[in-house]
């Protein structure tokens, strides 16, 4: 089965506890120094927020998905579509580890594709290698890192 996963940076994160708690009319499920989750059955999403983005509002939009069969379908599908893809093993990011590939869409806009199968202790920052093609303005949270200078879209 799979999850939307919305993640949204902010500037004050208490503040925005409040805010979408009362929105959901729930607690987050997890609550770190820097970040925050609710795991919502309706609508079914994994909504989180953080103080790391890029800049603050939506950071990036992604499916979560509960197998790791569904992942590799639905990477397939984006490199189907034609679009380059990331994958990352065994990542550590927002206190979890997950299998994930990462894309852009046609407008910039990051998702992300993954499959949590644990737990982590620190938020995780991946090490990503200096060939992925992303602008600045479109780096998420922790996801791939941009590069130092825009690269020229090819192929």
């Amino acid at each position: 089965m799979k999850r939307l996963h919305v993640h949204v940076s902010v500037e004050d994160l208490d503040r925005s506890i409040g805010f979408y708690a009362t929105l959901f009319g729930s607690a987050p499920a997890v609550v770190k120094g820097d970040y925050a989750k609710w795991m919502l059955e309706d609508p079914r999403v994994n909504f989180a927020i953080s103080t790391h983005g890029a800049q603050v509002g939506v950071d990036h939009l992604g499916i979560q998905v509960d197998e790791a069969e569904e992942l590799t379908e639905l990477s397939g599908r984006l490199k189907a579509a034609g679009e380059t893809t990331f994958d990352q093993e065994n990542a550590t990011c927002c206190y979890a580890r997950s299998d994930k590939a990462w894309v852009s869409d046609p407008a910039g806009l990051r998702w992300e594709t993954f499959h949590t199968f644990g737990e982590a202790v620190t938020y995780g920052e991946d090490d990503v290698p200096a060939a992925v093609e992303m602008q600045p303005e479109t780096a998420a949270c922790c996801g791939p890192a941009p590069k130092a200078e825009p690269v020229a879209a090819c192929c």
